[in-house]
């Protein structure tokens, strides 16, 4: 299933981007949930390629130190189709990581991205 970005605008106000945040938290020994990452990112990669994952990536302090959190951001209908997305990611199937779940509403902001059709390079800024 293809998932468009639902973008919506109010008088006198910019387009809305509609998004869920997913912030997921490590609740087990970090040995367990390294065992399961490469499932886990499978499953990223096929959000991706379905449309549904707008980005997703670790979280880090203040110098760059790995802080056993992470952030998703998916495309979704409504709050229950997000909790699906969200429950079906394999860390928080087996109870590895828990999660919590906001919706977003991106008001300001730049998205830039370059496609060269002659070698399928892509930038972004």
């Amino acid at each position: 299933m293809q998932h468009e970005v639902v973008v919506s605008q109010k008088p006198g106000m910019g387009q809305k981007l509609h998004l869920w945040v997913i912030v997921t938290r490590n609740v087990a020994p970090i040995e367990a949930i390294r065992a399961v990452v490469p499932e886990h990112l499978a499953h990223q990669v096929m959000l991706e390629k379905q449309g549904i994952l707008f980005g997703a990536g670790p979280l880090s302090n203040e110098i760059g130190e790995r802080t056993g959190t992470g952030l998703i951001l998916i495309r979704a209908a409504d709050a229950v189709e997000a909790r699906r997305i969200a429950d079906s990611d394999p860390l928080h199937a087996q109870g590895l990581r828990s999660y919590t779940l906001q919706q977003w509403s991106m008001n300001e902001g730049r998205i830039s991205i370059s496609l060269d059709l002659s070698d399928g390079a892509a930038r972004y800024s």
